[in-house]
């Protein structure tokens, strides 16, 4: 098992309750692929250093998970195609 810390930003319109619902929907992808989620940060809404899909504002996250790397791939290939999530990053964690 390697540990990742998986960073992504949300689009900043989306209301609280659906935000909290797609936080978790992104988190059951890596668990129901074996992850275990050591820790999450909700960083909040802030400015983009440079626009990303039009959008100048996003919701940051960052998740500090231990899996096998098919559990990251598929978060990777199902983030990609989801209109919300506006970027993620995906390294191995040092600690």
């Amino acid at each position: 098992m390697q540990k990742y810390e998986i960073m992504y930003i949300l689009k900043a319109n989306l209301e609280e309750e659906a935000r909290k619902e797609l936080i978790a929907k992104l988190h059951a992808i890596l668990t129901e692929h074996g992850a275990t989620i050591r820790d999450v940060k909700e960083w909040g809404l802030k400015d983009l250093a440079y626009p990303i899909k039009d959008e100048i504002k996003g919701y940051y996250v960052v998740i500090k998970i231990t899996s096998e790397p098919q559990a990251t791939a598929e978060f990777d290939r199902l983030t990609k195609i989801n209109a919300n999530v506006l970027r993620h990053l995906v390294v191995v964690d040092q600690d």
